[in-house]
């Protein structure tokens, strides 16, 4: 018997649709009422948090993990019903932790428990099945949804409104779910985990387009009113000229600043050597970040601010 313990957070997975059509919280989680005739589980279940998921900050994540770091070792597996508008992001952020070793699932809906074809018992199910697998061990924070599995790292969601809104963009899944099994085929790689107390810090994205810097957009910020910065870059990671010289007196300042690109796919570089290009914002200080997208990079810039590191070990991380 695997004794799994669910956290519900809110989000549309425990809403419910009126007669308007407009979707809003409800008082009693339905997800509390599913009936789990699963072989060989049992379900402890709490009520953590019940916010839609744009309410949520790096603190109610952190609550999270202090939550299953003080309770999980007494359980097979954790499984976290979240809203998925932030779900990738406190899906990346638990996985930066040093969280004990049990199979973390996060999963969500998105269409509320009420609606016609509603996939949040369906996607429920699933991820309890998944926290129960002796082979969801050992491969870090997952994601699953709509019969597939995902990494926390790379997950994103791509759609407004589908129900197979969450993809990998470049990696594909770790694995799916079939009717009567589970099939894993790759694994996660191993990375750096920490134990934060607390988070605070004030780190902005930025995304860059054409004619960027004409407003002056950047040059409102310094050290004084920010502790780090991510761009999202054009193409490999490139900027416009005046947004460059910009980004140079920040990075001048000390401040941190993390590169990604606004690209779908692929990883931003320094490959560019013109006035904007991204091997000149290289030579400035500026990092580049492999295979997050911008919300995740900031994450991990909050992060590793908040667990002390400068300097060389910084970038070591961050661009690792």
């Amino acid at each position: 018997m695997k004794h799994i313990l669910v956290l519900h957070t809110g989000g549309t997975i425990s809403m419910h649709t009126d007669t308007n059509g407009h979707v809003t919280p409800e008082h009693d989680n339905p997800m509390n009422h599913v009936a789990v005739h699963l072989e060989h589980i049992k379900v402890t279940s709490k009520d953590f948090f019940n916010l839609p998921s744009p309410h949520i900050t790096p603190r109610h994540m952190l609550a999270l993990y202090h939550e299953i770091r003080k309770v999980a070792n007494h359980y097979d597996g954790v499984v976290i019903t979240h809203g998925t508008d932030t779900l990738e992001e406190t899906a990346y952020f638990l996985d930066t932790m040093s969280l004990p070793d049990v199979p973390v699932i996060l999963t969500g809906a998105m269409r509320s428990a009420n609606e016609l074809g509603s996939d949040g018992v369906y996607n429920y199910l699933s991820a309890l099945r998944v926290a129960s697998h002796h082979k969801a061990r050992h491969k870090g924070v997952l994601v699953v949804m709509n019969d597939e599995i995902h990494a926390a790292k790379y997950v994103t969601k791509t759609h407004t409104t589908n129900v197979s809104t969450f993809q990998t963009p470049i990696h594909g899944p770790l694995g799916i779910i079939m009717k009567h099994d589970i099939l894993f085929f790759k694994s996660t790689e191993e990375r750096m985990r920490f134990d934060l107390e607390a988070i605070s810090g004030t780190v902005p994205i930025i995304k860059a387009y054409a004619g960027m810097g004409d407003s002056g957009i950047i040059s409102f910020l310094s050290a004084d009113n920010i502790d780090g910065l991510v761009i999202e870059a054009l193409g490999a990671g490139n900027v416009p000229p005046r947004a460059a010289t910009e980004i140079e007196e920040l990075t001048a300042q000390g401040v941190p600043v993390v590169l990604v690109s606004r690209c779908f796919n692929g990883i931003a570089e320094p490959v560019y050597a013109y006035e904007g290009g991204g091997v000149r914002l290289q030579k400035a200080g500026v990092m580049f970040v492999k295979e997050l997208n911008a919300p995740k990079a900031r994450l991990k810039l909050l992060i590793a601010l908040n667990v002390g590191l400068k300097g060389e070990e910084l970038k070591n991380y961050i661009e690792g």
